[in-house]
């Protein structure tokens, strides 16, 4: 499934790498895995409902937990509706709580990229604003490089002529959204999908 990305979290890469990079790539997946049995990962790529459904549906029992909820911002405890305003700041993002002996981090950065347009920036098709921005937010140095590695990987195979709008940075606080929000997909088969939420490769 991870194509060309699975070199990194193996040891026979199918793209090279110049330097050390592969190997630092290699020993963080490891150490993430090692230190737990239960890490958290948290991305922003559009519309809350369809990145929680898309990483639910895909990843299905190698999931703990998802919440969707907000990051980024710059005001304690945010409503939806102050979100949607744009003048908080916040991304609507997603939680996820998963076992790294069942899926790797790398796993799940490169399912962000592959479940929304990455080259947009501050929207995903008809959303517009900044809460729905594209960004994963690292809660380690680990996480941070396994992201970039992964990245500049989709860069160079996916868009070569775009350049991708992701933004990288540590997690700050986490406000859960309420909770009709919640596996609003699930409970709303007929609700809202963001047209950007496919598999694009």
């Amino acid at each position: 499934m991870l194509g060309h990305l699975r070199s990194i979290f193996t040891a026979r890469p199918i793209m090279p790498y110049n330097g050390p990079t592969l190997a630092t790539a290699i020993a963080a997946s490891q150490n993430l895995a090692s230190s737990s049995s239960k890490d958290e990962a948290r991305f922003a790529n559009g519309c809350f409902w369809g990145t929680e459904h898309m990483f639910r549906k895909h990843f299905k029992d190698r999931l703990i937990d998802a919440k969707v909820g907000y990051t980024g911002g710059n005001i304690d405890s945010p409503s939806y509706r102050q979100v949607c305003t744009g003048s908080t700041n916040h991304a609507e993002a997603v939680k996820i709580l998963f076992d790294p002996s069942k899926v790797s981090y790398a796993e799940l950065v490169e399912f962000h990229f592959r479940m929304h347009d990455p080259t947009q920036a501050n929207r995903q098709g008809p959303d517009v604003g900044t809460q729905y921005r594209s960004g994963i937010f690292t809660l380690s140095d680990e996480q941070a490089n396994i992201a970039k590695k992964v990245m500049s990987e989709v860069q160079e195979a996916h868009y070569p002529d775009k350049k991708i709008a992701t933004v990288i940075e540590p997690a700050g606080q986490w406000w859960d959204a309420e909770d009709y929000h919640q596996e609003y997909l699930h409970n709303n088969p007929s609700g809202y999908e963001c047209p950007s939420h496919i598999l694009h490769w």
